[in-house]
């Protein structure tokens, strides 16, 4: 076990998008422009700012563009967004990005409750912004939820999940990310999809999104890495979850995984430190205390380490 750990490992930010979408409490454009670049001087290099998702439907991230071109981050960081269909890639084209995020289910079900259409129909829909997009010269990610389980049909088959990836593979996607929406995978579930996907798609292309509903997040990460995935999607501070998948809780904390990943010893380019001052920041727009276990551990010994202070 553990013989043959990467060097280093690519974390993907997604709470700027994927956290703050399900907030009710609005956060103005200059505070979620001052997360964002809080988080990316904490080191993050990949970070997905906003989503162009109608604002009836997403109204907290109605301001993506504004967010976009407030933007001051390092040459280095690569920042991108959720776009649904051509109308939202026409407003990311026109923001300037140079990624745009797709996304699909693995599940019918969900697919039809997240987007109104088949798994089938929305790969064709995909495949008309994968289109325009390439041509432009875009780099395209592409989310697919559900890939180990589906809180209206239980558990999704390995064959669904690969006529997904086949799909995506055959449209040009450069990087696949699979989810596990509503935190049910285990370890060894995460080991079978991936050496089923093997000879599909190189690993290099592959991430993988994990929910931590029932605990299980970062033990699904070492099972990824040890069968070869280096990029994981995380949240700051475990923001997020789907709202259209019942029992989603929050996203996998980046500083949770960060801290397992320096603790074996695996770069990734961010200061755990500076990581934490972002996740204080994201507590007090919010107005309440993150799920993140290291974040929550570690503002509470700050807090108790100034009390002290303040005592003597």
């Amino acid at each position: 076990m553990f013989d043959n750990l990467p060097n280093e490992v690519t974390v993907f930010e997604v709470g700027p998008r994927d956290g703050l979408q399900n907030e009710s409490k609005h956060i103005e454009t200059a505070d979620k422009v001052a997360l964002i670049e809080a988080v990316a001087r904490a080191g993050l290099k990949q970070i997905e700012v906003t989503s162009f998702v109608s604002p009836k439907w997403i109204p907290q991230l109605a301001d993506g563009a504004q967010v976009v071109s407030a933007l001051t981050l390092p040459a280095d960081v690569s920042i991108s967004a959720l776009v649904p269909n051509l109308k939202g890639y026409e407003a990311a084209k026109a923001s300037g990005l140079k990624q745009i995020n797709l996304f699909l289910s693995a599940s019918e079900a969900h697919s039809k409750k997240n987007i109104n259409k088949s798994v089938a129909e929305a790969i064709n829909t995909m495949k008309e912004v994968a289109d325009a997009a390439l041509q432009d010269g875009m780099r395209l990610r592409c989310y697919v939820s559900t890939v180990f389980a589906c809180p209206y049909e239980g558990p999704v088959s390995i064959s669904a999940v690969l006529k997904v990836v086949e799909g995506l593979v055959a449209i040009g996607v450069h990087e696949i990310s699979l989810g596990d929406t509503i935190g049910a995978a285990n370890p060894l579930q995460v080991k079978q999809v991936l050496d089923a996907l093997r000879g599909l798609i190189s690993f290099e292309r592959l991430a993988l999104h994990f929910h931590d509903t029932r605990g299980t997040a970062l033990a699904n990460v070492v099972a990824g890495i040890e069968s070869g995935v280096t990029i994981f999607d995380s949240s700051l501070g475990g923001l997020g979850g789907c709202p259209y998948a019942p029992g989603a809780s929050g996203n996998l904390a980046t500083e949770d995984l960060v801290y397992m990943l320096h603790g074996m010893g695996i770069r990734t380019g961010i200061d755990l430190s500076s990581l934490v001052e972002a996740g204080a920041l994201a507590q007090k727009l919010l107005g309440k205390e993150l799920p993140g276990r290291y974040l929550r551990a570690e503002l509470a010994a700050r807090a108790k380490a100034c009390a002290k202070v303040g005592a003597e």
